[in-house]
């Protein structure tokens, strides 16, 4: 008897009619169909062409489809402004990976019979991962992606569907609902302790910290930028959309961060955090070069760049920044994201000024005992007599 052998990347799914399909997808790679038997020598040489990317892959919204299917809807919907213009390249390719895993489950189906029973379905097929972990994000990124499509296809210029299905299935509840761990002030000094003024780390916590931008504006962000006093920079994210165009005042704390860095005799680039080359880093290389910074300040796990950009939204707080103050720094489109961080603030202020009344409760009584044992009972030596 054979001996079956693991295989490396290779996909087990099942369609809407019970199916189990094999595929082969390397990480960030297309999918590629199996067909033979796991174990076999035929699928042995099929694995070895996929492998050698000599089989033809099976792109899930690229190839052509049946009009009227679901892939061949998501396919519309690649092709067209909405997700050419108004995503930026990564939301792109985070948006088509998605809809290709659920093109291979459900992209042979109808779009116009998809009912909200269906798009839970989909989306209940990603609540945990392969090790039985809740992932409610990977789900709701199956809810957030066909309610994009069914909403671009409802617009009247189009008119490919009549409803949008999606947009009756809640999201799952995170088993994170805090998000990204916050930094704190003590972790925050443990890194100053760790990284001192003059190198580039340190400059980096002033960056994340003192201008409430994105790590993917703070890898972009550079001398050229100051002009009489201010920081002029445009978000990276969603440019092609709307332009959020910033005017941020070079604080203390980051002016003597970015002077203590070239008088340490640092060269000077077009952006203030450079590789070791002098280029820009990629945002990935900027979040894994400052995830190291963290480690080599003993950190704990969990504290990135983006929690450093809510602990300066915190900070704000606590100082009195407002709703619209928040917004403006930090580039949210909603008051939603500072609704949260105000809200934070002022249950806490109301909780600090309602404990007192829970020590004003005990002072009375403490005073009240204290008044009746300053009043002694006096025994009276009068008869009373009842009246005749």
């Amino acid at each position: 008897m054979r001996k079956q052998r693991p295989y490396r990347y290779v996909i087990e799914t099942t369609d809407r009619h019970g199916n189990v399909r094999l595929y082969y997808r390397p990480p960030g790679g297309r999918w590629t169909r199996l067909r033979e038997k796991p174990g076999t020598a035929a699928f042995d040489a099929e694995y070895g062409r996929a492998v050698r990317n000599e089989a033809k892959p099976m792109p899930a919204t690229g190839s052509a489809s049946r009009q009227g299917s679901l892939r061949w809807l998501c396919q519309q919907y690649c092709a067209s402004p909405a997700f050419l213009q108004k995503l930026d390249p990564r939301t792109q390719y985070v948006r088509r990976r998605v809809l290709d895993d659920i093109c291979l489950v459900a992209g042979d189906f109808p779009y116009s019979q998809m009912e909200p029973k269906d798009v839970a379905k989909l989306r209940d097929r990603k609540t945990t991962n392969s090790k039985g972990r809740p992932t409610p994000q990977t789900a709701n990124s199956i809810v957030k992606a066909l309610r994009a499509v069914f909403g671009w296809a409802t617009l009247p210029e189009y008119a490919l569907a009549t409803r949008n299905p999606a947009a009756l299935v809640p999201y799952l509840e995170s088993n994170n609902p805090d998000g990204i761990r916050a930094w704190i002030e003590p972790v925050a000094r443990q890194y100053e302790a760790r990284h001192s003024p003059g190198t580039k780390s340190h400059l980096a916590l002033a960056l994340f910290l003192y201008t409430g931008a994105r790590l993917s504006d703070v890898a972009r962000i550079g001398p050229g930028m100051e002009r009489d006093g201010l920081l002029h920079w445009t978000e990276y994210k969603g440019r092609s959309r709307t332009a959020k165009h910033h005017e941020t005042p070079i604080l203390p704390p980051l002016r003597a961060a970015i002077d203590a860095y070239y008088a340490a005799g640092n060269p000077r680039h077009m952006v203030y955090l450079a590789t070791e080359q002098g280029k820009q880093y990629t945002d990935k290389g900027l979040g894994n070069w400052f995830a190291r910074q963290c480690r080599l300040a003993g950190l704990e796990p969990g504290y990135t760049a983006h929690g450093l950009r809510k602990f300066g939204a915190v900070r704000a707080v606590e100082n009195g920044a407002t709703e619209a103050q928040l917004m403006a720094i930090f580039g949210w489109e909603t008051s939603k994201q500072a609704l949260l961080y105000t809200k934070s603030r002022n249950r806490r202020r109301l909780e600090a000024a309602g404990i007192d009344a829970l020590l004003r409760v005990r002072d009375r009584e403490q005073n009240a005992a204290e008044i009746v044992a300053l009043l002694p009972a006096v025994r009276s030596r009068a008869t009373i007599r009842a009246k005749k």
